[in-house]
């Protein structure tokens, strides 16, 4: 009996280590914020994480899409945003943890939208 339940207690944490390693941030600069002003191109409230798209300018004028990952619908919908507030074309700034690879992807922190409101988005 005693060797059933290690044996289950043993396979149960071997289970749930991806879904533990998939909400690391250890891919993400935590150490520093990044901050971007762009475009939003697209928007995707999921669950787990949502996504934001955000083409931003370069310093040589070309466009580099941003994809930026944030809080899943649920939990941002508890933290008072809403479908409407996030639209393709606005233009917003935004704070976030980038990369470690220098890809143009983010985890994001804050969103000022084009009125000036800065949230949370985490």
């Amino acid at each position: 009996m005693r060797r059933s339940f290690i044996l289950g207690i043993g396979a149960a944490l071997l289970l749930t280590l991806p879904a533990w390693a998939h909400h690391s941030h250890g891919n993400y600069n935590m150490t520093e914020y990044t901050i971007l002003k762009g475009t939003i191109k697209e928007v995707h409230w999921l669950v787990p994480h949502s996504w934001v798209y955000l083409d931003v300018k370069t310093d040589k004028g070309e466009v580099d899409t941003w994809a930026l990952e944030g809080a899943g619908s649920t939990q941002l919908l508890k933290q008072g945003w809403t479908k409407e507030m996030l639209k393709a074309g606005d233009t917003i700034s935004v704070r976030c943890h980038k990369l470690k690879d220098d890809s143009t992807g983010c985890l994001l922190g804050f969103i000022t939208t084009s009125d000036g409101t800065e949230k949370v988005f985490d």
